[in-house]
């Protein structure tokens, strides 16, 4: 489990930084949007966090569980954030689904 939750929190770090520089382009710069940009990447934390802490979660049978779980986890914590822009990024939103996908593929290796 700590390795697990090491390597998933790691990753949303990782990616974090992969959304801020998309965020950075669709929002003008860095520039004054700091605040938008640091929560975003607190975002992406928070979904390694839970995809790390969901491994004994069971959504479906079969091997397929892993990456429905983690498109599952990442809709639920990057839709907070997308509620927080006012329904403004869903390019983030739905990168949020992604990556809640990509963790779970970067834990299982």
């Amino acid at each position: 489990m700590k390795k697990r939750l090491r390597i998933s929190i790691i990753s949303g770090a990782f990616l974090g930084v992969i959304c801020i520089i998309g965020g950075s382009v669709r929002a003008g710069g860095f520039v004054g949007n700091l605040p938008y940009l640091a929560g975003m990447w607190y975002n992406r934390v928070i979904i390694g966090l839970v995809v790390g802490l969901g491994g004994e979660l069971r959504i479906v049978r079969g091997a397929a569980n892993r990456y429905v779980r983690g498109a599952l986890l990442g809709l639920v914590v990057s839709f907070a954030f997308f509620l927080s822009t006012g329904f403004g990024d869903p390019v983030a939103f739905v990168a949020g689904i992604l990556y809640g996908v990509i963790i779970e593929f970067v834990v299982r290796k």
